[in-house]
């Protein structure tokens, strides 16, 4: 019963975090910004060149057949190259920067030969411009295409050459400034999803972390005594009982400490721990010898020691073979240190606990608080788990190792 109950409690749990994430994600994530601007939104500008084609139209051009070619090159150019600036692998291209100095050039040719509502085009060149260049070189040739507008237009149109450089000024600039600014914002909404989902994978870890460290070490207890209940059953009935009474125990602090990680006050005392670790060792048949000096730990570091000390048990219950282990803690002002070492032949090649989901995820908690976490042969024979941490890990990490988010909690509530 206390297995079923603890197998109802961690499919909440599940689903509690699993809801938990979801809709912090869905809170701080915004809308989507719909589809990315495109050259499309250049295009009506160009009907700021309906005069000269006017003109054309209407024969008061001279040689137009000359000004109907540069026209045709003027909007073939400028649509090519807005078409392409937004595209950051295609602007920055040498073809992109080589036609918009020849929409440049069309651009002072048409000026110079026809003036009048030809100079036009010099505002629709610093859009084309403002849509390619960024960064540094903005300034500088936002400035020099000002001044060659206006000196342009100064030798066609006298004063109104002002209006004419002015008006490209502010067509370079603007242009830039807001695709500049767009384009900071998707990247940023892009990172923002990133962050968010990366969030997500690192609270599923967490969770698959937590999940074996709490479930793993009690049920391979369970299964243990179990297995003494029912060797001892035939001819001890009451030795069986004491088995299936700290089967009972350790079901009902199965559940306790599931309820514990759903609220977040997951708390472990090293001890404890260690209590439990003879009582599990004894019920497999092993012996075992506890030393312990050194000043007293932070209940965070007693905590992260205590998921070491239940892994090593397990590994020694399931794999080992062993017949004797020792559990040493030695601590100084600096750093303390957990060696827990046994005579069997370790956990067998391949398996989960000597290579994949329990060890792999202490040696990564502890590397996050600044420790250290080795396990192999010992230098005679059986397996040793040494595990070190800096006594001031928790006063410079906080709590985020241990509880992930519950601080975050807290303040929720």
């Amino acid at each position: 019963m206390a297995l079923i109950r603890a197998s109802r409690i961690s499919r909440k749990y599940r689903a509690y975090r699993t809801r938990r994430v979801t809709c912090r994600t869905d809170a701080t994530l915004p809308e989507r910004l719909g589809p990315p601007p495109s050259g499309f939104a250049l295009l009506p500008w160009l009907l700021m060149g309906m005069g000269a084609f006017s003109n054309l139209f209407q024969g008061r051009t001279p040689n137009p057949l000359i000004g109907s070619v540069g026209l045709f090159a003027f909007n073939s150019l400028y649509i090519y190259v807005t078409f392409r600036a937004f595209v950051k692998e295609k602007r920055e291209a040498r073809s992109t920067r080589v036609a918009l100095v020849l929409l440049g050039v069309v651009t002072c040719s048409l000026a110079i030969g026809y003036g009048g509502s030809w100079l036009l085009f010099f505002p629709l060149l610093g859009l084309a411009t403002g849509a390619v260049v960024r960064g540094r070189w903005l300034g500088r040739t936002c400035f020099a295409l000002s001044v060659l507008a206006g000196v342009v237009a100064g030798v066609r149109d006298g004063w109104g050459a002002v209006n004419v450089a002015y008006g490209t000024f502010l067509s370079t600039m603007v242009t830039a400034a807001i695709l500049s600014l767009s384009e900071a914002v998707r990247e940023l909404r892009a990172a923002r999803e990133e962050l968010a989902r990366r969030a997500v994978e690192k609270e599923r870890l967490r969770f698959s972390r937590d999940l074996h460290d709490l479930l793993g070490h009690t049920l391979s207890v369970i299964v243990v005594k179990s297995e003494a209940a029912r060797r001892l059953a035939p001819r001890d009935l009451d030795a069986a009982l004491l088995q299936v009474r700290d089967i009972e125990s350790v079901g009902r602090q199965a559940l306790t400490e599931i309820r514990e990680a759903v609220t977040g006050y997951r708390e472990g005392s090293l001890t404890t721990e260690l209590d439990r670790a003879q009582s599990a060792l004894t019920a497999a048949g092993v012996t075992s010898s506890v030393r312990m000096s050194g000043p007293p730990l932070s209940p965070q570091t007693e905590t992260l020691l205590g998921w070491v000390v239940r892994e090593a048990v397990t590994n020694v219950v399931r794999h080992s073979g062993a017949a004797h282990c020792a559990i040493g803690l030695t601590g100084t002002k600096e750093r303390v240190r957990l060696v827990f070492s046994d005579d069997g032949t370790g956990p067998v090649p391949g398996s989960a606990s000597g290579s994949g989901t329990g060890l792999k995820g202490l040696t990564e908690r502890l590397a996050a608080a600044g420790g250290s976490l080795e396990a192999g042969p010992g230098a005679r024979d059986g397996f040793v788990v040494r595990a070190e941490l800096p006594v001031d890990w928790a006063d410079l990490m906080g709590r985020d190792v241990l509880e992930g988010d519950v601080v975050e909690q807290h303040r929720d509530r």
